[in-house]
């Protein structure tokens, strides 16, 4: 008997060297490729070219003994989301340090805006052996928790032989997504299974991360900390004081857009300006390297356009405000009278509707929505949000809007409503971490 336990233990140690094997090989390949985008994105957004040695693990140790907690959020939305749980963190254990890894220039930039000199900061490394095991070497960890699905298998297999406890937290799979993983179903089922605790969004979610091979006791449903969102009294003040200058002319803004969305959007404003000729469209791309092509696509339309990066008044003759700063967006939420939530008019997948929401703004969404599925049919559902096809839908939902104060209002209050009722996440997961980490350390 002890004979076969040793036969299955090393087939398995077998299998799951050949499988990372052949998985490095793969990225080792794919590696130029993954270099050129870099590069092509660093000729649109310069902050790329910068700090290529942190994305090979090449960092400076980590001076001290101090504990460390390491939180990975790949941009921006993650960041945004990691907010309670790191300041619960902080709370929780005061004695460690928190390191927060970011993927994009842009999560960078926010991670050093929200919380300064509290945590440290690095770019996660590509998913190359040599790579993860400098990262770790450098920051030797106490624990982490990977936001949403980053899923890497050599970083997650490196923490497991390093004894690194891991927590997927805010997890969410998409059954598109949990389609690509499926694909490779044998690599994935070694990754899940080698991670201590997934605490997912939904239901379905624990659904789909059971299929693709985890174990069920190690998955929780804690709900979205997405939900935990809190609007700055100084935001809300801000929006106010710029509103009360532009007077009563009615906004409406388009938010977090992508390649082919403005477009669609402009040909919406022009319908909606036969009905309200002194409208002001806020349109804020999702990603800094669009701003200038946006900015031009407005011109070359003929519109009367404003970067807010010009500091200049925003007079009664702007038609089109392009909002190029970084942290600004739910100042420009709170001005708005209608938003638009973007990604979703074209099959990216959707944005988050709850920043708006948050503000007791009415919220429209295109069909698009799938990576943010369970939150925005919530909203459907609660007539707190609207589903649109097209830009003429897209236009005539605006004017209703615009022309029917009260429903606006009625859609704003049960946003509000919605994320009262579904907070706790935040503290539900700080539950579970202390409860798993106090037992990983045994």
């Amino acid at each position: 008997m002890l004979s076969s336990q040793l036969d299955k233990s090393l087939k398995n140690c077998l299998r799951e060297f050949n499988l990372r094997t052949l998985y490095s090989t793969i990225f080792l390949l794919a590696l130029p490729l993954i270099l050129l985008r870099l590069i092509w994105r660093g000729f649109k957004a310069p902050d790329y070219f910068k700090r290529w040695n942190e994305r090979f693990g090449n960092i400076p140790a980590r001076a001290g003994e101090q504990p460390l907690i390491w939180v990975h959020a790949v941009s921006v939305g993650e960041v945004e989301a990691c907010r309670p749980l790191i300041k619960g963190l902080q709370e929780r254990y005061p004695a460690h340090q928190i390191l927060i890894t970011t993927m994009t220039p842009t999560g960078s930039t926010r991670v050093t805006s929200l919380f300064a000199d509290s945590v440290l900061h690095v770019y996660l490394p590509y998913d190359l052996n040599f790579a993860v095991r400098r990262f770790l070497k450098a920051m030797r960890p106490q624990f982490g928790v990977i936001m949403e699905t980053e899923l890497w298998p050599n970083l997650i297999l490196s923490c497991a032989e390093q004894s690194i406890p891991l927590v997927v937290a805010n997890a969410r799979l998409s059954a598109r997504s949990a389609r690509g993983y499926h694909k490779v179903k044998k690599l994935t089922r070694l990754m899940l299974q080698r991670v201590p605790l997934i605490a997912t969004q939904t239901h379905s979610d624990r659904d789909r991360f059971i299929e693709l091979g985890a174990f069920k006791q190690k998955i929780h449903v804690v709900g979205n900390l997405k939900y935990e969102i809190a609007v700055a009294a100084s935001a809300v003040e801000r929006a106010e004081s710029i509103r009360s200058l532009w007077g009563n002319r009615p906004v409406f803004i388009a938010a977090s857009t992508h390649d082919g969305e403005e477009e669609q959007i402009l040909d919406a404003a022009r319908k909606i300006r036969g009905q309200f000729r002194d409208l002001l469209l806020i349109l804020v791309p999702r990603h800094p390297e669009r701003f200038d092509r946006v900015t031009a696509l407005c011109r070359r339309a003929g519109l009367t356009t404003l970067r807010r990066s010009e500091g200049k008044p925003c007079g009664s003759q702007i038609q089109v405000l392009v909002v190029d700063t970084m942290g600004e967006l739910p100042i420009f939420y709170g001005t708005a009278d209608v938003a638009f939530v973007g990604g979703s008019l074209v099959p990216v997948g959707g944005h988050n509707l709850l920043e708006p929401a948050a503000l007791s703004r009415p919220v429209i969404t295109g069909p698009h929505y799938f990576n943010f599925l369970e939150v925005t049919r919530q909203f459907l559902q609660h007539h707190a949000a609207i589903e649109v096809k097209n830009p003429e839908q897209l236009a005539d939902c605006v004017i209703e809007l615009l022309q029917n104060p009260q429903r606006r209002t009625e859609m704003g209050d049960a946003g509000r409503q919605l994320i009262e009722q579904s907070k706790g996440a935040s503290q539900r997961l700080l539950n579970l971490i202390e409860v798993h980490v106090r037992h990983a350390q045994r």
